[in-house]
């Protein structure tokens, strides 16, 4: 069974399922909340203004304001080790000593290279094609248009309807198809590890 983590409990989200979404490269959750100081250092990096002070002071991300391009500065400017980049095949400490977590964080993160470093985070897009605009004939592909990575492509189907394809391999998560979609068909989720880096 998952860990129930402090932020969780108070929020009365046992699942986890209202968990906010942090910058990129943040740790775990049950971890996160410990080890962020609420610096705001973070928050001041983001060149975009996407990173935003949440509830409880925490960083998290604000994408009606566009997408991420992942430069790294928030990750730069973390002393506390909120916000690290983990190996690929790296496990996390299990238990709940905080000096513990971070000696394991910190080897583990230690032993992860730009190559073999998990992704950034593990959100996925989503299309609702029952409220896309473009699947009810009105032409509209502001989501492919706004994918940098083209993991968004357009089928056309007879009608003059033209079908949102996403590509979940190559989709990075980084939003900006959310913010542009006039009918908030776009939707971001969170998806297992393995999901993330296939």
């Amino acid at each position: 069974m998952a860990e129930i983590t402090r932020m969780q409990f108070l929020r009365g989200d046992l699942k986890g399922d209202k968990t906010p979404f942090r910058p990129p490269w943040a740790i775990p959750e049950q971890y996160f909340v410990d080890f962020c100081t609420r610096c705001d250092q973070c928050i001041e990096a983001c060149f975009d203004e996407l990173i935003i002070r949440g509830r409880g002071g925490y960083p998290q991300m604000d994408f009606n304001r566009g997408g991420c391009d992942f430069c790294e500065d928030c990750l730069n400017v973390c002393d506390a080790g909120a916000l690290k980049k983990l190996p690929l095949n790296g496990d996390l400490p299990a238990n709940n000593n905080n000096s513990n977590k971070r000696e394991a964080l910190s080897e583990s993160a230690d032993e992860a290279s730009s190559e073999s470093s998990l992704p950034p985070w593990h959100i996925k897009a989503s299309i609702d094609l029952n409220n896309c605009l473009s699947m009810n004939a009105t032409i509209c592909r502001s989501c492919g248009e706004s994918c940098d990575d083209e993991a968004i492509k357009f089928n056309l189907k007879l009608g003059g309807i033209a079908e949102p394809v996403l590509n979940t391999e190559t989709c990075t998560g980084c939003g900006a198809c959310l913010s542009v979609c006039p009918v908030q068909a776009v939707k971001l989720n969170t998806v297992s590890i393995n999901e993330a880096v296939a």
